[in-house]
């Protein structure tokens, strides 16, 4: 049924399916445990013999119908949430990386994924190769190794707000036998669906245009089903080979196109156990039934922003993929033909200085470290989430000293626009 039915309806109508006599709206399974009435149907459920719930840790009626309905936004085959995006990203990379592995990384992502990447994995034993996204295929595939088994980037980057050239990545990631992961937590699925361009896991930060309103921190993975990990054995032994600590079990001939996310479930999250309380998914659930209609008036009300900015003799810079002008612009026509999202960044004349006095003195965007909700938000990168870089690290990080993200919310743009002015003046 989701295959035939358009992302606005999947967004209302998607995931929970009420049998007769049952909640219209998706109930808040609040219980860390289920009850069974024999050992037998408890012991299958732990053998993963069975499907079903006994331990909210590993799964729960809540937080499964809206990984189910984010899985039909994105039209994968299996999806699964965590507790936050960050922990999405981890267990995206984790789940087939080991101590000894490498992966490979667009370097213009978000600060909390880099240092993830830069400074947790390799605690772990696992290394990255950061790579200028817009580099040509030749270069990036010289950052590959034997035992690389990953490629990263995000739709659009945060904050640099840069496009992906998604189907090179692909084209790159399937020549070296490995997947494509593609955080597409700013363009959300209602303006872009990187499975159809190619890439073969997506995440998301949940936290930010899906819960839509800053109640929720969150974040989920979805798997595309595209990728033959079998093909690749010997890279993914953890899919490919038996798993000891549930009897010699293999993930890809027990559970075919579901094995990332069921092995993700059955071995991180029991393990790890970064899952979202099933409040927090109910809040969420109610965001995503408004993602349809909150995208396209977050894109308009940016790209009206950006083309005021980019007119204001105090302006030095505005960087937006909608604008004509933006180096982006192609690659968002071609990924992103309905919008790409709310969040520009720009400078202003004057340097860092002139930035931190500009946003003292806004009245409605509130200076915030959260992005991409419905109410207006800004930060200045230099003097609070990279702080701790020089200037000469923000620019290699692709963040110019002066940036200020600025997170356009759905307020009417007149306001938004008049409260950026007076604040200029």
């Amino acid at each position: 049924m989701n295959d035939q039915l358009k992302p606005e309806t999947l967004c209302v109508q998607a995931g929970w399916e009420p049998k007769n006599g049952e909640p219209r709206v998706l109930p808040i399974y609040q219980s860390t445990t289920f009850k069974y009435e024999t050992s037998e149907q408890m012991a299958n459920l732990f053998d993963l013999k069975e499907s079903g719930y006994f331990y909210t840790r590993l799964q729960n009626p809540t937080n499964d119908a809206v990984a189910a309905k984010i899985t039909a936004l994105e039209g994968g085959v299996a999806g699964m949430l965590t507790s936050s995006g960050q922990a999405a990203n981890f267990f995206a990379v984790f789940n087939i990386c080991s101590s000894g592995d490498h992966i490979v990384s667009a370097s213009g992502i978000y600060g909390g994924t880099y240092n993830l990447f830069s400074v947790t994995l390799k605690k772990l034993g696992i290394e990255c190769t950061f790579i200028d996204q817009d580099a040509s295929e030749e270069e990036i595939m010289k950052a590959f190794r034997p035992n690389t088994k990953a490629l990263f980037g995000e739709t659009i980057s945060n904050p640099g707000v840069m496009v992906l050239d998604i189907e090179k990545f692909a084209h790159i990631t399937h020549k070296q036998g490995v997947p494509l992961i593609i955080d597409n937590t700013f363009a959300t699925p209602i303006n872009c669906r990187p499975f159809e361009w190619g890439a073969d896991i997506v995440t998301h930060s949940t936290t930010k245009y899906m819960d839509g309103h800053a109640t929720s921190v969150g974040g989920c993975i979805i798997d595309s089903g595209n990728f033959d990990w079998n093909a690749h054995a010997e890279k993914f032994p953890g899919l490919c080979e038996p798993d000891p600590s549930y009897h010699g079990l293999t993930y890809t001939k027990a559970f075919g196109k579901g094995a990332f996310i069921t092995k993700a479930t059955a071995q991180l999250m029991r393990d790890l156990g970064s899952i979202p309380s099933p409040h927090n998914s109910f809040l969420l659930n109610i965001g995503l039934e408004t993602l349809h209609l909150r995208m396209p008036q977050h894109c308009k009300n940016a790209l009206a922003v950006a083309k005021w900015l980019e007119s204001n003799e105090k302006v030095a810079w505005v960087n937006y993929p909608d604008l004509k002008s933006n180096k982006g612009y192609e690659l968002a026509k071609k990924y992103l033909p309905n919008g790409s999202c709310g969040v520009l960044s720009f400078g202003l004349k004057g340097g860092r200085d002139v930035a931190t006095c500009f946003m003292d003195k806004l009245q409605l965007a509130a200076i915030v470290t959260h992005v991409a909700d419905a109410r207006t938000s800004v930060l200045h990168p230099a003097s609070h989430t990279h702080r701790q870089l020089s200037d000469e690290q923000l620019i290699e990080a692709g963040i110019a000293p002066d940036m200020i993200r600025l997170s356009v919310g759905i307020e009417n743009v007149d306001d938004i626009i008049n409260d950026l002015e007076q604040a200029l003046k």
